[in-house]
């Protein structure tokens, strides 16, 4: 795969993830459901607007680099202060529909974070920046879908890290 496909086919997964979280802000039920997934299709119109002016700018040079691309992921102790205020207000159980939302995001951030490891594995020295980058930022949104579905869930984890047993 060329620099240039790679950047055109990220376009077409940012497209697909950001789709998702719209459809959740417009489907959704609970206002903090609406909350999170807004900030998240906010997030991947940001990396959408982006890849169009990297893909613009190797188009022109040949060149492409990963400076000026930001996340809105909140901190760590951010998102856990938003989960255990979700579960404060939804005992834990976000609706049905929110829920399924998590479970599709969860799906195609996978998908989305799967593709930007390929293409650090597979390109030229000369992009793994810019796909490096996109790879760190997309396994910070798999991560906080994760947290979300685990709250929501009531699996004892946090982060994948089992925050309680139920042995004695």
């Amino acid at each position: 795969m060329t620099v240039e496909e790679a950047i055109s086919t990220s376009i077409e997964y940012e497209t697909k993830v950001r789709d998702v979280y719209v459809d959740a802000v417009n489907r959704s039920e609970q206002p903090d459901g609406k909350r999170l997934f807004q900030l998240m299709a906010d997030e991947e119109q940001h990396h959408l607007d982006y890849l169009g002016a990297k893909l613009a700018q190797w188009r022109e040079s040949g060149t492409v680099t990963s400076e000026g691309l930001k996340t809105a992921l909140p901190s760590g102790e951010t998102i856990a202060a938003g989960v255990a205020v979700l579960e404060d207000k939804t005992g834990g159980r976000p609706g049905t529909v929110e829920l399924q939302f998590l479970e599709k995001a969860h799906a195609v951030e996978r998908e989305t974070s799967a593709f930007y490891q390929r293409m650090v594995d597979e390109l030229p020295d000369e992009a793994k920046g810019l796909f490096s980058r996109f790879l760190e930022i997309e396994e910070g949104h798999l991560a906080l879908v994760q947290a979300q579905l685990d709250a929501a869930l009531g699996t004892g984890y946090w982060f994948d890290i089992q925050e309680f047993s139920l042995e004695g």
